[in-house]
């Protein structure tokens, strides 16, 4: 799959709010996932396609997303794009909204994901 082909995709999948299904289509079995930031004790890298099914599911379970929009793909060579996510979330834990602004860089090979990486603040 081309590279726009796949950024489209996930674009779309993640304005439909249906962005974990995805992760079967477009997702490269061995994708890793780089966090611009970890709380203590965890690892900011999550490897393989299980694992992110794992961190999709934490998310999920730990979050309320009131409102994800998504801005791009913005290209860059033949293997990246980037996308500019605005997320409104509520922590399940402290009940806290928040509001955040993160790029996102997803590398892609033979038509699948293989890496993406999130810059953001740290929260807090």
């Amino acid at each position: 799959m081309e590279l726009m082909a796949v950024a489209k995709q996930l674009v779309e999948r993640v304005r439909d709010g249906d962005g974990t299904r995805l992760l079967d289509e477009i997702y490269d079995e061995d994708a890793r996932s780089i966090e611009a930031w970890s709380p203590e004790g965890q690892d900011r890298e999550t490897r393989g396609l299980d694992a992110l099914r794992g961190k999709h599911a934490w998310w999920d379970e730990h979050m309320e997303t009131h409102a994800m929009e998504v801005e791009g793909p913005f290209p860059h060579g033949r293997d990246k794009f980037a996308l500019i996510y605005q997320v409104d979330a509520t922590d399940r834990s402290n009940d806290q909204r928040f509001q955040m602004r993160e790029v996102a860089v997803y590398t892609v090979a033979d038509g699948k994901i293989t890496r993406e990486e999130f810059f953001y603040d740290r929260p807090g």
